[in-house]
């Protein structure tokens, strides 16, 4: 019984770190690109209309104004020489990505953005727009209403805004009128571009390949690209190779890094991230100015003038600090963040603390400053 109780702990151990290790592993296709296999980004200039009293005013924006002319004398409403000047439209620019493989008939999303003086486009209704990719041709044709995130409300002395109601969405708003021509099942081979080019990621990656094929038909090209053999692989097309190396499970190697964002207070360290033993003091100072002016005037049917005497009082104080605290080496992430909260201080003096810990050359990771 003693032994049956021992194996049973022994598998509950290897079971354990088994889902420790499978928790790491990521699929192939969330660390690469495959090479060729990408969208093309649309841009489009249309018109949108029914705003209530929140479009372009014209005056400003003479560019609205000829769009709308435009566009309604397609529609064989003649306008010339006439004066008109809506406040219920507005000129936008219109975006969207044509995703890889989209076939004509297809539908994809819009993001529609205001470029005159708008000041909301909820509820508005985008008008008939083609779509160009970077050579010039038309790739989709957008319409349809808009979803704006925002809100406006104004008054006669005050107004509020909450979110962009000058940007909004069109789910589904455009549909594909041209396809990319782009032959997958051609390809003899194919690269694998990595996200976050790294040495070991790679390799790790065509040996995952080459174990699920049992022969070589991945290699290493450099710390970002693998290329992949798709005839070597037997695979009945292309196509096929992609859906079984793509869901392939890879540790992927990660940089030691720490990522802090000034405006926000905000702190992101990663696992591998390590601190040398250092000591660490930290302290703030207070500068504080007070200006107390003293009224000075004449005595009753004396002769004189008023006058005002300046008083200032400033002073320096410094707050009491922890000393100098000593931040232990770090050799995991819970040590190093223990560490660094032993000090007490806010987010914000952290973010000072850790440019100078990585000036004196203690902190052992890539320090990024947005």
């Amino acid at each position: 019984m003693h032994l049956l109780t021992r194996l049973l702990v022994g598998a509950t151990v290897l079971l354990s770190c088994a889902g420790a290790l499978s928790a790491n592993q990521i699929r192939i296709k969330d660390l690469v690109e495959f090479d060729g296999v990408r969208g093309n980004d649309l841009v489009g200039y249309g018109l949108v209309v029914g705003l209530n009293g929140t479009g372009d005013g014209l005056r400003n924006a003479p560019f609205t104004e000829e769009i709308m002319a435009n566009i309604l004398e397609r529609l064989g409403v003649n306008v010339s020489g006439e004066q008109f000047r809506p406040k219920n439209v507005a000129a936008v620019i219109v975006t969207a990505s044509l995703p890889p493989f989209a076939r004509a008939g297809g539908q994809i999303d819009v993001t529609v953005s205001a470029i005159g003086d708008a000041s909301s486009l909820l509820g508005g209704t985008l008008v008939m727009t083609p779509l160009n990719a970077a050579d010039g041709e038309i790739y989709a044709v957008a319409q349809g209403t808009i979803l704006a995130g925002g809100a406006a409300a104004e008054g006669a002395a005050a107004a509020v805004v909450q979110g962009v109601p000058t940007s909004g969405v069109i789910p589904s708003g455009a549909r594909v009128e041209r396809e990319v021509a782009f032959d997958l099942g051609s390809l003899e081979s194919l690269r694998l571009a990595l996200r976050e080019p790294d040495f070991t990621t790679a390799r790790r990656i065509e040996a995952a390949i080459n174990g699920a094929y049992g022969r070589a038909v991945a290699v290493m090209l450099d710390s970002g690209t693998v290329r992949f053999d798709i005839g070597r692989s037997r695979a009945p097309s292309p196509a096929h190779a992609l859906a079984t190396v793509e869901n392939l499970l890879v540790v992927p190697e990660r940089k030691a890094r720490v990522v802090v964002d000034q405006r926000s207070g905000t702190i992101v360290m990663g696992e591998d991230v390590r601190i040398s033993r250092i000591a660490v003091s930290q302290g703030n100072l207070t500068l504080r100015v007070e200006e107390a002016p003293v009224v000075v005037q004449p005595n009753p049917f004396a002769e004189g003038e008023t006058v005002v005497v300046p008083r200032s009082r400033a002073e320096i104080e410094e707050e009491a600090g922890v000393g100098l605290a000593e931040v232990p080496q770090g050799t995991t992430l819970s040590e190093v963040v223990a560490g660094l909260n032993a000090l007490g201080v806010s987010p914000r003096d952290m973010i000072d603390i850790l440019k100078t810990i990585k000036a004196a050359g203690a902190l052992h990771a890539e320090f990024v400053v947005r």
